[in-house]
């Protein structure tokens, strides 16, 4: 889809947001509709953006689809991320929220070929890595949600356990919310 090529070689979408506890620039959802309509309009394209509440076993997850069209032509993109409804300071709607939100932000990324590699979602464990002192020799880096959300879709596809962990040092509490994808995968 050649308007699509267009739109991922012109679109920048630059980090505005802080985070002031993190002390980091991020880009929200928002940021990129923001930075896309105007180039949809140039390219007489049409982006949709749709959410799906889903479950694997105990886990509660959005799964955000972004899909751009011009005429008959179109592509989709597909995201996930997990529901916490216990996390805290948050009410049952604003889990889901922020679940949208953050699929949603993957999905466009997928789809326009944003770049979220020195994004602190890509680093910051968020408080996954356990409070024990780190093995040197281990430079795998840790399980992170962006790249648990992708892991909980590739063993939903098929794939195996040891090569997420060949890659990826992994907390308990991950290790077992993936545990719990290849059971009900094996089902």
């Amino acid at each position: 889809m050649e308007s699509l090529i267009k739109i991922q070689s012109e679109l920048k979408a630059p980090k505005n947001q802080m985070n002031s506890f993190g002390k980091y620039k991020y880009r929200s959802c928002e940021d990129i509709l923001e930075a896309l309509k105007p180039l949809l309009l140039k390219h007489g394209c049409t982006l949709t953006v749709t959410d799906e509440v889903k479950q694997v076993g105990d886990l509660i997850y959005i799964e955000a689809t972004a899909s751009i069209q011009k005429g008959d032509e179109g592509r989709t993109v597909t995201a996930q991320a997990g529901i916490d409804t216990n996390r805290k300071g948050m009410d049952l709607s604003q889990t889901f929220g922020a679940a949208s939100s953050y699929a949603r932000k993957y999905a466009l990324n997928g789809l326009f070929l944003i770049d979220d590699t020195k994004d602190a979602d890509a680093t910051n464990t968020h408080e996954s890595e356990p409070k024990t002192a780190q093995k040197q020799e281990d430079n795998r880096p840790w399980l992170n949600k962006a790249d648990f959300d992708k892991a909980h879709a590739y063993l939903r596809n098929g794939g195996k356990l040891e090569v997420i962990k060949a890659k990826y040092r992994i907390s308990k509490e991950m290790m077992e919310n993936l545990n719990q994808v290849i059971t009900q995968t094996a089902k």
